[in-house]
């Protein structure tokens, strides 16, 4: 797949921008709400015959922020949906940190993740990378770290990589701010993409579409319980998602 050179050039791009950017970003931090972390327990389980194990891994939304508790975040929603299709049961874990690269993925959580085997691992990083201007290289370079060191432990796992998030459509930044973060958002996932379309059993989910009206929490940013629900059913629906089972 070609990259338009505008998403090559993102990084530049910012750089040139960087007078009108860096007292946007300033004020964003400042007028955007910083919400709370789902409350422990970061593990669950939906009752069923013959559980299929699940990993959530990543950053905020690894971290439920947007809902009270993971069981109505991202792992719990992905749980249940995983459950109904395959009529089993499941058990389910989240691994990351608010505000977490892939580089911090590999660094604090990535020894934990790998302590066991898991039927599937959805792996949610990239939002504050492009948040930091990463760059292309590093970024793919540390996806394909945690996505073999993954494989490494859980040979049949099916992973599904998230795609980045739609900063086009968030309404709480600013432009050129936003622009410019949908920009090198598009050239982050393009290079992860590059590399887990050659990976065995594993997925990356394409760019979302435009999101619901409820999809984000209050602080405009973040998923909200119903914003969980709906990615991960645009997630699995896209990807086709049925695990291989070890």
């Amino acid at each position: 797949m070609k990259v338009p050179v505008t998403v090559l050039a993102s990084r530049l791009i910012a750089i040139a921008l960087g007078p009108v950017l860096l007292p946007q970003g300033r004020r964003a931090r400042r007028v955007i709400p910083r919400l709370p972390d789902a409350a422990l327990p970061w593990s669950g389980s939906v009752e069923g015959p013959d559980p299929i194990s699940i990993l959530v891994l990543g950053d905020s939304t690894a971290a439920g922020v947007g809902a009270e508790t993971q069981d109505d975040a991202l792992p719990g929603h992905l749980a249940r949906a995983l459950s109904a299709q395959l009529g089993c049961g499941a058990t389910w874990r989240a691994i990351g940190e608010n505000g977490a690269t892939s580089r911090d993925i590999i660094e604090r959580f990535l020894g934990d993740a790998s302590e066991q085997q898991y039927d599937v691992v959805f792996l949610s990083v990239g939002a504050n990378d492009a948040l930091g201007l990463r760059s292309r290289t590093a970024f793919r370079r540390d996806v394909r770290t945690i996505v073999r060191r993954l494989r490494s432990v859980s040979p049949a796992a099916t992973i599904l990589v998230s795609s980045l998030p739609a900063f086009q459509y968030f309404e709480a930044l600013p432009n050129p701010l936003r622009w410019t973060l949908w920009l090198h958002s598009r050239s982050l996932e393009a290079a992860a993409r590059a590399f887990v379309q050659g990976e065995p059993g594993v997925t990356m989910s394409p760019p979302a579409p435009q999101y619901t009206a409820d999809f984000f929490a209050s602080d405009q940013f973040h998923p909200s319980v119903t914003g969980y629900r709906d990615w991960v059913q645009f997630a699995l629906a896209e990807a086709g998602l049925v695990p291989v089972r070890a």
